[in-house]
């Protein structure tokens, strides 16, 4: 059997800056800017394989996916179909599983995912869309596998098969464990799965512990595999599956056994690959200032040593001997690194007036700047950056913090019904501009799957402005310096939002052009689990770029801080902003006034813990970083890094 490095793709994947695959991975793999750009580009291989199908006359049989990764490309498929005259009637689709049980109706259904987000759109004959059932009887379900198996034995065969990947390394529910030889079965589902699905069924209790799934040899004997990774969440498991051994413990990597197999990654999935995270491992390097920061900093941590200290045979011996002979010396190279991380470290995040700011990250004038800190939800201000933006309060600037999203959904059930019984118990007959009665009897009797009524999210979104108000002014700001955009995007009432539009841009473009900052503030975490953030940002980036030939744009910095998910990496950071310990403890305070977000946390991602723990954690993370390569001792940093829009 060849190896999956010998194999040519069915289509050419062209990717902006292409890296040749190294000795290190067992999988072919294209990396893409970002995973829109790698969307259309599958899109585009699936719909020629649909029309080569119908020159022939022939029927083309699809394995489908659900989850994040392939709505983009249903999104494409779906707009080929209606403005080219893609037609589906000769596909047949098989879907790779279903949550068990679980009714068609219910919208987290897969069933209930695929007619939303491709079938309602298209043309395929509803007799040819095969997707498993999770309403069969326990006991009539070994006998529905086999038929499922038959069924796509006698269409001929998966032509071509669509894949995600979970942080498990399940590929459609196959988790670790998986036999290679597996059919199509029930199968119980990881702890970390049923995590990662939490935040769609509002809460892990409410996660199906059970799915139907086809099995690895089902997968394995399609004629074509494209998976697909998009963001950092995914990066590890990308690694272990592309670069590891074949193992059940990792189902993913059953596929480099797969003669047709791509991967299609963004650049953060791709980001913890050998030939991206230490390409000097691999070859030859380009050394970009960027570059030399990130080995540098990766050889203080594999020798354990600070920057100082480093010697010329610390760069021999792990890989970078030809840095060294461009260079000249361990010494200029350790001097140069010192001062450019030295450079970042400023208590002055507006900059400080009336210094030499030539190696300082801010400009020292105007001494006084007019700052926005976008927030995407309540609270991504202070768990992100609590401890900067009480310093740009005390050192004068006038500073304004948007809310970008009302961030109701992320109210409990029972927070929201507290609040109405107290209300309505304070309130009793007044006319309000909420009707609390009714909005404690939608609670008492709301029922699964349904979706909040506009009374009661309201009501929700009315929490955690309060709570934003509460904090803000913890942290020193005027209540009309406080602004909240509620962008319609997020207001659906359930987890899957509306896609980015004209008139959510619009709104940031108005309070960006009613400021004229010199200064602004972004969520730049993308691996936000449910998506906000990058929505928020995508809103930030169109309306700046609508706003730049304006003059005042040509003074207006963007600094993207990072949520509650990850940190930036050392050598990416432009900024890095010292907190003391009165300072770590005013930033903890003012995330705790966000009660409802406090114990009971609807979109906790992969980590328990609380956000204010996790955000001091990091915090204190960078700082010691920072020391152990040699520089200030700080009690906690919170970093930046500088966009060029």
């Amino acid at each position: 059997m060849k190896s999956a490095l010998e194999i040519k793709p069915d289509i050419s994947y062209k990717s902006a800056g292409k890296f040749e695959e190294t000795r290190f991975e067992k999988i072919h793999n294209e990396i893409f800017k970002n995973s829109k750009e790698a969307s259309i580009i599958v899109a585009q291989e699936i719909a020629e394989l649909i029309k080569s199908k119908q020159e022939k006359n022939k029927s083309c049989v699809l394995g489908l996916a659900t989850g994040s990764s392939p709505i983009k490309v249903y999104e494409e498929l779906v707009r080929m179909h209606k403005e080219e005259g893609l037609s589906f009637s000769n596909v047949i689709t098989f879907n790779l599983d279903e949550y068990y049980p679980m009714t068609k109706e219910n919208n987290q259904s897969y069933h209930y995912f695929m007619h939303q987000h491709l079938f309602n759109h298209i043309d395929i004959k509803p007799e040819n869309v095969h997707i498993p059932d999770g309403t069969v009887a326990i006991e009539e379900l070994n006998q529905y596998c086999i038929d499922y198996e038959m069924n796509i034995k006698n269409a001929g065969g998966l032509d071509f098969q669509l894949l995600g990947i979970g942080r498990t390394g399940h590929v459609g529910f196959n988790e670790p464990g998986s036999h290679i030889n597996s059919g199509t079965r029930i199968i119980t589902l990881d702890h970390i799965t049923r995590v990662d699905a939490s935040s769609d069924f509002n809460g892990i209790d409410n996660v199906p512990k059970r799915a139907v799934t086809m099995g690895v040899s089902t997968i394995l004997r399609s004629k074509r595999i494209v998976l697909m990774a998009w963001g950092q969440n995914k990066a590890d498991i990308i690694k272990r599956t592309i670069q590891g051994d074949i193992s059940s413990e990792v189902p993913a990597t059953f596929l480099q056994n797969h003669t047709n197999a791509t991967f299609v990654l963004d650049q953060s999935a791709a980001s913890e690959l050998t030939r991206f995270k230490t390409p000097w491992l691999v070859g030859e390097c380009i050394w970009t200032q960027e570059l030399k920061s990130k080995a540098i900093v990766w050889l203080c941590q594999s020798t354990n040593q600070s920057i100082l200290k480093l010697t010329d045979r610390d760069y021999n011996n792990n890989g970078m001997s030809d840095l060294l002979a461009l260079e000249g010396s361990a010494y200029d190279l350790n001097i140069n690194m010192f001062n450019v991380l030295q450079h970042t470290i400023t208590g002055w995040p507006g900059g400080k007036p009336n210094t030499d700011d030539s190696h300082r990250p801010e400009r020292a004038n105007p001494d006084k700047k007019r700052v926005i800190l976008f927030s995407p939800h309540p609270d991504d201000d202070v768990i992100s950056m609590g401890g900067t933006f009480s310093k740009l309060i005390k050192q004068g600037h006038d500073v304004h913090v948007v809310y970008q999203t009302s961030g109701n959904i992320a109210v409990t059930d029972d927070e929201a019904l507290k609040f109405a019984e107290v209300s309505n118990d304070f309130i009793r007959d007044d006319k309000t501009k909420i009707n609390f009665q009714a909005v404690i009897d939608f609670l008492n009797n709301k029922s699964e799957n349904e979706v909040d009524s506009v009374e009661v999210r309201k009501l929700k979104g009315l929490i955690r402005r309060r709570e934003s108000y509460a904090a803000t002014r913890y942290i020193g700001l005027k209540d009309e310096n406080t602004h909240f955009l509620d962008l319609p995007f997020y207001e659906t009432g359930q987890v899957k939002k509306n896609p980015l539009g004209p008139e959510d841009i619009a709104i940031v473009q108005d309070i960006i052009a009613k400021i004229k900052p010199h200064q602004v503030f972004a969520a730049g975490d993308l691996a936000d689990p449910h998506g906000t953030h990058e929505v928020c940002l995508n809103a930030i980036f169109a309306a700046m770029a609508a706003l730049k030939p304006q003059p005042y744009m040509n003074d207006c910095w963007l600094w993207l801080y990072r949520g509650a998910w990850h940190e930036w990496d050392i050598h990416e950071i432009d900024m890095a902003v010292p907190l003391s310990p009165d300072e770590v403890l005013l930033k903890r305070h003012a995330i705790l006034y966000h009660q409802s977000q406090k114990d009971r946390v609807m979109f906790q991602g992969n980590d328990s813990r609380e956000f204010w723990v996790r955000a001091e954690d990091r915090n204190k993370s960078t700082a010691k970083l920072y020391d152990d390569l040699g520089l200030a001792e700080y009690e906690a940093i919170e970093a930046f890094k500088r966009f060029d829009y």
